[in-house]
């Protein structure tokens, strides 16, 4: 996601820079590095990599392999996990459950591990939402505020 937006202050190494609030940010999971006013914009703090100054307008990014990571978590493990139980629940509980049939114990186990796969990502995101890698950074400035006068 890359937007501009203007700096409205500095803190140490951070800016903070309003921005236009999208349709998408009262749901986004990286909400919690907006300061979301009940107006249409949004302040956002983000790593200054370009020492703007207060009233510059300036490009901010996530880093693309937030989302990517993002997706593959939230989509891969479940699909792993449905995988692993229904190999297993085939393979290795016959042994255990000798009366009932194969197919069956493949596919509860397979919905079982598929279950506690979205327990699990539903706990580790709530545990990395503040993760360092979702800052968003200053990485262009469009026009100095010097510019403007």
């Amino acid at each position: 996601m890359e937007d501009t937006g203007i700096v409205k202050q500095l803190n140490g190494g951070m800016a903070v820079v309003t921005i236009k609030k999208h349709t998408g940010c009262d749901s986004c999971k990286g909400s919690s590095v907006c300061n979301l006013s009940g107006g249409n914009e949004a302040d956002i703090e983000a790593v200054n990599q370009v020492d703007a100054e207060p009233g510059d307008r300036v490009r901010i990014r996530f880093a693309a392999s937030m989302y990517l990571k993002g997706a593959l978590f939230i989509y891969g493990l479940p699909a792993l996990m449905l995988v692993i139980g229904a190999v297993a629940g085939k393979e290795l509980l016959p042994s255990f459950f000798g009366s009932i049939d194969p197919e069956l114990l493949s596919s509860i186990s397979g919905f079982a591990l598929f279950i506690v796969s979205f327990i699990i990502v539903k706990f580790l995101l709530g545990r990395s939402s503040s993760a360092a890698q979702s800052v968003p950074v200053v990485y262009e400035i469009v026009e100095r505020a010097a510019d403007k006068k």
